[in-house]
Parts: C-alpha cells; structure tokens; sequence
C-alpha cells in the first residue's frame, strides 16, 4: 500500500505536469520558467526543482524512474519484455474512449520530446537510466551473453522511443500500442526464440 507521503508526491508530480503543459502549450517551452510553473501550480519553486530537476525533467519524468528493482521485476517479464511493454502501454491508453491527438489526453506531453531539442536530450538520457535499470532483469535469463543483453536492452527501451516519435510523426490520432507493437516486433524473436546465446 502507497503511503501518504508518496500519494502526495505522486500527485504534487501530476499537478505540477498538468500545469506546466497548459503553459508549455499557451505560450511555448523556451518561455515558460520554473517559477511560472509552480504558481500555476501552487507549490514552491523548490519543490519543483526537488521532484523534477528541471523543466526537460516535468516533461520526461514518469513512474518508472522512482520504482524500486522489486516493482521492475513485478512489472517486466524478462523472457517476454516486449510484451510487458505493450501491457503498460495499453494500460495507459485504456480511457474507453477514442485515440486522444498527440497534442491531447495523456500523451500530450510526447510531443515536446520531438520538438524541443533540450527535452529529446532529456528524454534519451531517460531512457537510457531505464535500459541500465532493465539490464540486469534481462541478463537474469542467462539467454544472452553480457554484451548481448545490453544490446537487447538498449534495442527495447531505444526502440520503445522510436515507436513514440513515428506516432507523433503520424499525428498521434491511432494509438500508440499499434505503433510499439508494430515497431518491436522483430525483437520478439530475441526473447520468444529457443535459442540460447549466438
């Protein structure tokens, strides 16, 4: 059970990422400033920086940077990763109502990964803290040499990414699970394969 602590961080994060996007949206991301964000939100400037770091992080951070290696193994499926991903993502996506726009619903801060250079920098160096933080759950198999499960790691979570910006090159009007299972599906084969190490 989530203690009230973390409840009420989760939903300061929330507050916080719902109304710097309304700013980000009205006036753009180079105008918006940290100050600005928290008044919107009434909370402090400090608490901003302290849960965020920066603006770039309001917009990449999400909650898989703060579970513990106990919750990653509950949540991925190291023989099946692959689908493990697609299950969160429609997971998310499962409102019951249409595709939301990449401009949007709860996808809506994607966009900025893909038009903002200093978010897309943010974002890489997200996702490549998830690939070290996946990385021992996928070695853990023992399929794949060390370089091996690296690289499959890196393919998952890079690729993951690539999924994303195709759908918003698309107009984010289907949805994103269509995207990241069409997109990783030929690494399925390195994990639904019987075959041990090359």
């Amino acid at each position: 059970m989530t203690g009230l602590r973390e409840r009420w961080r989760l939903k300061a994060m929330h507050t916080i990422q719902e109304r710097a996007l309304d700013l980000f949206d009205e006036k753009g991301f180079g105008a918006v400033t940290i100050d600005e964000i928290a008044a919107a939100a009434e909370v402090s400037p400090s608490t901003v920086y302290r849960l965020f770091g920066t603006k770039e992080g309001i917009i990449v951070a999400d909650e898989f940077d703060t579970m513990s290696e106990a919750e990653i193994a509950e949540m991925v499926d190291p023989h099946d990763p692959v689908e493990s991903l697609l299950r969160s993502v429609r997971a998310d996506e499962s409102t019951g109502e249409e595709p939301a726009p990449a401009d949007k619903g709860p996808w809506r801060r994607v966009r900025y990964h893909f038009t903002e250079p200093s978010v897309r920098m943010a974002a890489c160096a997200s996702a490549d803290r998830t690939s070290r933080r996946l990385l021992p759950l996928i070695a853990s198999t023992g399929k794949f040499t060390e370089t091996q499960a690296r690289v499959a790691t890196n393919a998952l979570t890079f690729g993951y990414f690539a999924a994303l910006e195709q759908w918003y090159l698309d107009g984010g009007d289907r949805p994103i699970a269509d995207y990241v299972e069409d997109g990783l599906r030929p690494l399925r084969a390195l994990w639904t394969s019987d075959d041990g190490p090359a």
